[in-house]
């Protein structure tokens, strides 16, 4: 691996002026004084190296991108995703405050490196039933109370999660099967602090102010598998769950039942956020016109014995805030779903169980909100 030159290093440092301790003027101002602003200091952006080098290293092989660009059109059988978790709508702004991830879905057929002529080889079908994804997501967890700076022992650690993942799926009659790789970093390259201040910024929130107690930086991944069973029609079903993830990230397995109503449905239920839970074009039954339109209303259980949670457990190979885990969680969801001529939007209402207790007390329950569009060609 090649060194970051220094002149790069030092051309992403800059100074950081804070109010003065005393005063409250702009510690700029302080440069006269004989003795140096103690709260003065260069903020060191090294920690965007790692996540910049796992983004190429990633993308620079999974697709023939001369082949997707020669084209005007994207390839038929793709899609595009966005999916935004956030607990504002909920009037709160703790624990698990923001989650966020991109994908795109791709025909089997587009893959060109190693893995594809080794998936093609094991399966009967040579991949014509496979349908995979690539995408970019962030997640972020803060204490109840964000304007404190010091270390909060007591609540929920500062921390993010930022990630690039791969996803393959199948459907054989009333089945799904979903395979999912995530690696990034927790830590200051996951990029939480920048984030959540730019975005407390333009919504005019209060800031947050203790960033600085994260845990150091430190690459991450998670292995997920989840099956899917759908048992009803076109108009109502319900959609039985199950699966398992291991990772430094996270450690579970899980269990869950959706009940589904509406109008030509197809599918295996909402599209959600985390591994597994996104369906790709391809997941849609294969006897509806390309223009056609569905809608439903849902409801949903999912329960996760966890063995690790590394926003909760602290990290993985060095020391940091930990708490007291609760072993099983709950996720009650209650949403609507609809998809018009290749356009998806879909809004869950989500209420998790406490995840967490401390001396003081327990975290008590989180309700957040979630969104998903899509774009399917």
């Amino acid at each position: 691996m090649a060194l970051v030159p220094r002149q790069l290093v030092l051309a992403m440092e800059w100074p950081v002026h804070r109010p003065h301790a005393d005063t409250g003027k702009p510690a700029v101002s302080c440069r006269g004084c004989a003795v140096k602003c103690a709260d003065t200091k260069k903020l060191d952006i090294k920690f965007l190296i790692p996540p910049l080098m796992l983004l190429m290293l990633l993308s620079a092989s999974p697709v023939n991108a001369a082949e997707a660009l020669s084209v005007s059109d994207p390839p038929k059988g793709s899609e595009l995703q966005l999916f935004i978790e956030n607990d504002t709508l909920a009037r709160t702004d703790r624990y698990y405050t923001n989650g966020i991830k991109f994908g795109v879905g791709l025909p089997f057929d587009l893959l060109q490196f190693p893995a594809a002529s080794m998936i093609r080889s094991l399966d009967p079908d040579n991949g014509a039933d496979i349908h995979v994804g690539l995408f970019l997501g962030q997640n972020i967890y803060t204490p109840r109370d964000i304007t404190i700076a010091a270390p909060q022992p007591n609540d929920r650690p500062w921390a993010a999660w930022l990630y690039l993942g791969g996803v393959a799926q199948r459907v054989r009659g009333n089945r799904l099967d979903t395979a999912e790789i995530d690696l990034g970093f927790v830590g200051p390259a996951a990029l939480g602090e920048p984030v959540q201040k730019q975005w407390h910024r333009l919504i005019g929130a209060a800031q947050p102010s203790g960033w600085d107690n994260q845990s150091r930086n430190e690459p991450a991944f998670m292995l997920s598998y989840l099956q899917k069973r759908r048992f009803g029609n076109r108009n109502a079903d319900l959609i039985v769950h199950g699966g398992a993830t291991i990772g430094t990230v996270m450690t579970l397995v899980r269990s869950g039942v959706t009940a589904r109503f509406g109008r030509r449905m197809t599918g295996f239920g909402p599209d959600t956020i985390e591994p597994g839970g996104a369906m790709l074009r391809g997941t849609r039954s294969v006897d509806i016109a390309p223009n056609s339109s569905e809608w439903f209303a849902f409801a949903g259980i999912d329960h996760r014995l966890v063995a690790r949670n590394a926003f909760l457990d602290g990290p993985a190979f060095s020391n940091g805030p930990s708490l007291d885990r609760r072993n099983h969680v709950f996720d009650l969801s209650l949403g609507f779903s609809a998809r018009l001529s290749g356009f998806n939007f879909s809004w869950t209402r989500i209420l998790r169980s406490e995840e967490f207790h401390t001396r003081t007390g327990g975290s008590g329950k989180q309700r957040f909100d979630s969104i998903n569009i899509g774009f399917e060609f």
